[in-house]
Parts: C-alpha cells; structure tokens; sequence
C-alpha cells in the first residue's frame, strides 16, 4: 500500500494542523466546568451555555445518556469510555464523534475528567495523516489508543490538576507539580518555554497543537521517544479564562512509519466508508478499503434485519439451536472474481454453530488467530467446503470483528491473509476495528433512516388523498415523489376536496423540514384543511385559520420549563377555488410558489398572486384572487421541490416549468408525467409534488335560478319552479323531497331574515342535484333532534334524511344553505 499511503499522508499535514478537538472540563458528577473554543466550534454551544450543566443533555442516544448518568452517580465510569458517540449541536442537527475521556488528580477536592471529542467528519476528503511523529490529534484517532499525559493549569500556571501520565513523559512526578509553576516545579530553560506558549494561549485563545515538548528530566525518558504537547484553553460560566489544558503525547519514533499508514488508512475510511444511507454499499466500502490496505480477502455479513431497517438482536447468536440468517453485504479480494468466498454478494450466508463467527456473535469480541489452525480436530472438520476454500487459497491468518453499534451487534466483517506472508498482529487487530466501529455507525445510521424512511412513506402514503377527483368541475392529476435518500421524506402534501355548489378546492402545501416529523406535521394541517374546506369559507379566510392552528400547534409542543427550547412549524400552502358555475377560481397563498394557468392553446402565465407570508408567522392578512379562466383551462399547482435547484435561480426552474406545461395536446396524465420527469432535480434534495386540474364549465342548461320577495307566499312559486325544472331535467324521481327541502330552507330563511330583502333560489345539476336558498341574513340554521313532545325543530331533521348532505357558506351579502341531492340510477 506504499505509493497511495504515502500520497495520503503527504496530503493531510495541514489539515491535522488546522484542526483542533473539542476539550470540555468535568467535574465527578459530569457537570461541565471548563470548555474550550474548540468545543464551541464543534457543538455551537458557548461557555455560558453549557458549563455548569450535565454533560449527558448533549448526547443524543438513549443509551449514551444513561451511561453518562451511570458515570455522574459511579464518579468512575467516565475513565472507562472511550468510543463513538452522537451529541447534539445547538441548531438541532447530530454530530457522530469520538470521545476520550481520562482521569485527573488535584491536591485536594474530588477528581475531575478531561474529555476529548473529535468529529468523525472533521478531516477532508483524502486529506489524512501526518509527517514525522503522530501529533495529538492523530493519537485521538489511532486505534492503538496510546495513554495521554494531562496537565490543567490555572491562570497564574499553576497546576491543580493531573494524571501520572504526564510524570512518566516528562520525568516531573504529579506529586510534585501540583500547585506549582513548571518553571518550579522543574527549573530551566526548557519549563520557560514551555510556559511561555501557555501564556500565548492563556492571553489570546488560540490553541497551540503539536508543539515540540522537551523532557525535563531526560535520565527518565527513553531516548528512542520524542514527546509533543498541544495546548487549550478552558472558559468559564462567563467566558473567562478558566486556565490551560496542557496534552502530552509520546511517540515511539522507530514505530512512527507504521503508526503514519494507519492513521492514513483511518484517513481513507473517513472518506470512503458511508459516503452513502445504503447499508449494502456501506458494507462494500468497507470491504474495498481492507483489500489490500489491511487484508487479502475481506467479507461483511449482516444480519437479515439490518437492511430491512428493523432492529437487530442485542446479541447475535445462535437461539432454540438456530443460527440468525445473514447475508453477505460486502465481498472483496486482492483476485478477480472473489474466487475464496463460498457466497457472492447479496446471498443468504450460512453461519457454522460451531465456529469463531459464532464466538464472536456470542461475546460481541473480536476473534483473533494470527496463526490460523487448519490441522485435525480443529472446528473446521465439521464445515467441509470452507476448509476446502482455506486449504485451496492458502488462508493462514484471521481476524473475525463484530459489527457493534450503540450496543447491537449488527453482523461480522472477516479479515483474512492469504498471499501476504506475514501473520496478522495486534496492532492489526486494532487498526480492523477502528475501520469497523467507522462502518458500524453509518451502518446503523442507515439502518435507522430506512426504518425511519420506511414509518415516513407509509405515513405518506396515509395521509394521501388515494383517489382524487375533481367531478364536474375539474379533472385532475398529481405526482409526488420523495426525496432521496440523503434528505428523506419531506411534508409535502395535497387535496382535492369537493365542495358545495359543484366547486372543487385544490390544495398544496409544504411542511419545512424532513423525516418522520415532518410528516406527521403534514397530516396535522392536511386535516385541519379539510376542517376548514368543509367550512366554506373563502380562500384567505382560510390561510388565515389555518395560519391561527400552525401557531397554536406550535405553542402546544414548547417546551414550557424557563429554559426549554422553542420550536418552530413553518410552512406554506396554496389553496384555490374553482368554480365550474361562474368559470372562475380564487386562489389565495402563504408563503407558496404561484400556480401556473394554461389556456386551452397552451399559454402558460403565472398570475400576479400576493405571496403572503408562510404558516406560523402570523406577519401580513393573506389576500385573494379571482380569476376568469376559459373552459379547459389548466391548473397546475406544485411545491418548491419541483422549481428549485442549488445550482439555479428559481425564475430558470419556473422557466423550465413553463416550457414544460406548454403542451396543450398532451393527456392530462402523460403532461404529469413528463413535467415531473423533465425538472426533477438530480440528485432531489426536497419532495416534489404537483398536481394538475383541467377545468370543465357547467353548461347553462345545468343550472338555473329565480329570485323571489321575502313573503311565505312565494314559497309556493318557488316549488312549482323547481318541480318545473326537475322535470325538464328528466329528474322526477326527486320532486317530492325536492319540494320539502325548498320548503323548509324558504321557511327559515323568511323566519330568520329580513322582510325587504330577496331569496334566491339556484338548482344545479352535475354529478348530484344542488338545490341552494340564499339571502341576506347572516344567522346560521343549526340541526336539532327533537324530542317526540317538540312542535318546532324538525324542518332541518327532515332535509338531513332526505339529503346526502346539507350546509351553509358566507357570501359577501349574506349566506347561502346548500343541500345535495344523489341522482337516481336512471338519471
């Protein structure tokens, strides 16, 4: 691996330099009392907001929190870890880290730990290693995990805390640098310079990484080793200089060129391993790296479970006497063809009981056989052809690692040497897990966004409309497409909701954010929507309503302790009226991109529509507009997904969207298509949804109205009227309960209204018959259940059992009660 190691680690000199890890403080109960500008980088948070508090609040899983609370009541727990974890930054996103945790003395008082946390992501793609020695952050990073001399300083320099780590470097023993200057506890020319850079870093901040450390006392160091020392500065709750975090590092130079290639190879895996949420790829990559970097054949076998996003078994091993099924996720060899595996790539993969693998599944440890035994009586001679396979390519050592993550083991990962004469060491050993803890947690990261991706579409798929129409006003279409796999499910969401008086409302929203949340967020407003469609009111009253629950919403899941977060619900929404009696539509939108309105010849324009502000901002009243639009008219409503691209200005995307829609000749469902498959980004970073509406008109003969005084002795005209019309539409089989509903609706509009104003009376016929009584009055009837005893209330009783369904809408002089009416078979 040579030329590649070695072009690696000449690439990454600068980049280890420029990078700093995050140092924090702890007192023995795990409460932050020191935290450097490294940490604040890292997690966003300032001294003043996170010394102090537990150190447990900023991790994410579950189990993390509970081993940091284990460690706040044990005082000794924190020693012990040191491994991967997730916290949370202070924007709300997770950073995968490591974490070191060590151990430090004080002359008096309880002990305090010094963590380190370096992000997996911090390094540059390619841009790996170091020149000459390893430097303290690659000691962070190598598997071999070398011991770490600590020193904390106040800031007059003298030291209060340590480990005898540092003594053993350095030759100055804890005992007796403690509450001592270095250049007292040790005097010279060497301490002097030393303090001299713990000085700079105490007056400026800036943290001094790999300075050359001499050996105060060099009769006690072996000569053969070279220390470095990085310094950091600690802030208090106010964001003063608490004091300096001395780390010291030695480094064994004879092993330094081995230590370079490992710490190289780590390089590559964090830029080669996960670069993707598929967990079939991130096994490869994984497999790819250690051929030949490490191994000359490597596999990884998952557990069935683990593509499936479901939860593995907290110890894989065999259960009732049967062994879990896996499957073969990644495969690679220094020989094309892979001709030393017994299964290819996406195969079921058998698990011999007896055999290391389920040793390893077992106990959760690695296997370890530098020298692999294929003599008799070893467990080989129960598994045939695999002894065979070791026989024929000359497998002699062998390392078999489990896939842990957050406390599951997930598979195995097998290193093997074939060509390669020399035996696997431990140093090996180490290196094979470090790439393995790297693959585990994207693998278990993906495994969670699949499960996550898997409640998120089903969710979606709910929370749809499932067959959407638009009856006699509209006919319509849609398309919705999720994001990929690097943004998840997004909340976006549409309707078609059939409302009164043969109108249709068409509706498309947009939840901000990803993931499950988002969507369910999406079906808290889809359903308030509907709430309000079946109020009919008119489109900015609704924005405004619905603007009203978003904020409400929000509120309802703040946190109300005084030092809870806030959360926010931001989305937009379009909703439009079509209105096949009057050919005209009103359209009203929040925050939303604006429809698009292709005439029958195929000329699309964006009308001039105010924007409004998104939902839950409660900034500006919401506006609306109405429209003439001619019969066969198009509606295309749709959410940013589909108009905006990193790389483009929205007007280009609403240009191509134009350009798109302008196919007068096209089918209602091939033009969905095609303008879905035309500006769909690639790759998509947000859900796309559109959906199309091609409008119809009522002819005139489908509808008809008289207008009569406020006088009970219309009532009678008016029910010859309808008669009339019913059976002129051939629809006598409803002029009797035709004749009861204008009945009552003209009796409780002369009862509850004015005199000298006007009744209209409208009959529409389209896919039901729509008879609708309006007038001047404001006064809503309400439906009652009168008892047998009551003389009054039962007008509105009877009109429910005649109806499908009945309801009243404001108009701007009055309101209008509307009743449907479902045609006869014959009709």
């Amino acid at each position: 691996m040579g030329s590649s190691v070695d072009a690696a680690v000449s690439q990454a000199q600068s980049a280890i330099e420029t990078v700093s890890p995050a140092i924090a403080l702890l007192d023995a109960q795990g409460t932050v009392v020191g935290w450097s500008q490294a940490a604040r980088r890292l997690v966003g948070y300032s001294a003043a907001e996170v010394v102090g508090r537990s150190a447990g609040v900023l991790l994410v899983a579950a189990d993390d929190r509970v081993k940091a609370a284990q460690a706040a009541q044990e005082g000794t727990l924190w020693g012990r870890w040191s491994d991967f974890a997730r916290v949370r930054h202070r924007d709300g996103h997770n950073i995968d880290v490591r974490l070191h945790v060590s151990s430090l003395s004080g002359q008096d008082g309880p002990d305090r730990w010094v963590v380190w946390a370096t992000d997996k992501a911090m390094l540059p793609a390619g841009q790996t290693g170091t020149t000459g020695v390893v430097p303290f952050l690659a000691t962070l990073l190598l598997p071999s995990r070398l011991p770490i001399g600590v020193g904390i300083q106040d800031t007059n320099l003298r030291c209060v805390w340590g480990n005898d780590i540092q003594g053993s470097w350095d030759g100055v023993p804890l005992p007796q640098r403690l509450g001592r200057r270095l250049t007292e506890a040790a005097p010279g020319t060497e301490a002097e310079t030393v303090e001299a850079v713990m000085h700079q870093v105490l007056e400026t901040g800036d943290s001094a990484m790999d300075v050359d450390y001499p050996a105060l006392l060099p009769a006690n160091v072996r000569s053969n080793r070279i220390l470095t020392a990085s310094f950091f500065r600690l802030d208090d709750a106010q964001e003063r200089a608490l004091g300096v975090c001395m780390c010291t590092v030695s480094v064994d130079v004879t092993d330094s060129g081995r230590a370079r290639e490992r710490l190289a190879i780590l390089g590559e895996a964090s830029r080669r391993i996960g670069t993707t949420l598929d967990v079939m790829q991130t096994s490869q990559e994984l497999a790819d790296l250690a051929v030949p970097f490490l191994a000359d054949y490597a596999t990884v076998d998952l557990a069935e479970s683990v593509p499936l996003g479901e939860e593995p078994l907290a110890h894989l091993g065999p259960q009732d006497g049967r062994i879990p099924a896996f499957r073969r996720a990644g495969l690679a060899s220094i020989h094309p063809g892979t001709p030393e595996s017994l299964f290819a790539r996406g195969q079921p993969v058998f698990v011999p009981p007896t055999s290391p693998f389920t040793k390893v599944l077992r106990s959760g440890k690695s296997h370890f056989e530098p020298i692999l035994d294929t003599s008799p009586g070893t467990w080989l001679d129960r598994h045939g052809a695999l002894a065979e396979k070791i026989r024929e390519h000359a497998m002699h050592s062998l390392m078999v690692v489990p896939i842990r993550a957050r406390g599951v083991v997930l598979g195995v990962a097998v290193f093997v040497r074939t060509e390669d004469p020399r035996p696997f060491e431990v140093d090996d050993l180490l290196l094979a897990e470090e790439l393995v803890s790297w693959a585990a947690l994207a693998l278990d990261n993906a495994r969670r966004y699949v499960r996550e991706r898997s409640v998120a579409l089903a969710l979606q798929r709910l929370l749809h409309p499932h067959r959407p129409t638009g009856g006699s006003a509209a006919d319509v279409a849609w398309r919705y497409l999720p994001a990929d796999s690097y943004h998840g499910i997004g909340g976006d969401w549409f309707d078609v909701i059939p409302l009164s008086g043969a109108r249709v409302a068409l509706v498309v929203g947009d939840v901000v954010g990803h993931g499950i949340n988002a969507a369910a967020k999406m079906g808290q407003l889809r359903t308030v929507m509907h709430t309000l469609a079946e109020m009919d009111m008119p489109p900015d009253e609704v924005l405004a309503r619905l603007d009203e629950q978003v904020i409400r919403l929000t509120e309802a899941e703040a946190d109300p302790s005084p030092s809870g977060s806030t959360t926010t619900m931001a989305a937009t929404c379009l909703y439009a009226v079509y209105d096949p009696v009057t050919s005209t539509c009103t359209m009203a939108r929040a925050g939303h991109p604006p429809p698009a309105v292709i005439d029958p010849h195929g000329h699309v324009t964006f009308p001039d529509l105010p924007a409004g502000a998104p939902l839950g901002l409660e900034l500006v009243p919401f506006e609306s507009v109405t429209l003439k639009l001619a019969e066969g008219s198009l509606l295309a409503l749709y959410t940013d997904g589909l108009v905006e691209a990193r790389d483009q200005d929205i007007n280009a995307g609403m240009n191509r969207l134009r350009a798109a829609l302008a196919r007068p000749h096209h089918t209602l469902d091939d033009l969905c298509s095609s303008t879905v498959d035309t500006l769909r980004a690639k790759p998509p970073r947000d859900d796309v949804t559109l959906l199309l509406a091609r409008t119809h008109a009522l002819n005139a003969d489908q509808v008809a109205s008289w207008q009569f005084p406020s006088d009970l002795a219309a009532v009678s005209r008016a029910r010859t009227l309808a008669t009339r019309q019913l059976t002129q539409w051939g629809l006598e089989d409803l002029a009797d309960s035709t004749e009861l509903i204008v009945s009552e609706l003209f009796t409780n509009s002369i009862i509850h209204g004015n005199s000298k104003d006007t009744i209209d009376l409208r009959l529409i016929r389209h896919g039901m018959l729509t008879c609708e009584v309006s007038d001047a009055s404001h006064c809503h009837p309400l439906l009652r259940h009168p008892s047998t005893t009551d003389e009054r209330g039962r007008g509105l009783f009877l009109v429910t059992q005649l109806s499908r369904r009945w309801g009243t809408r404001h108009i701007p002089d009055g309101k209008v009660i509307w009743v449907d009416q479902q045609l006869p078979a014959n009709a």
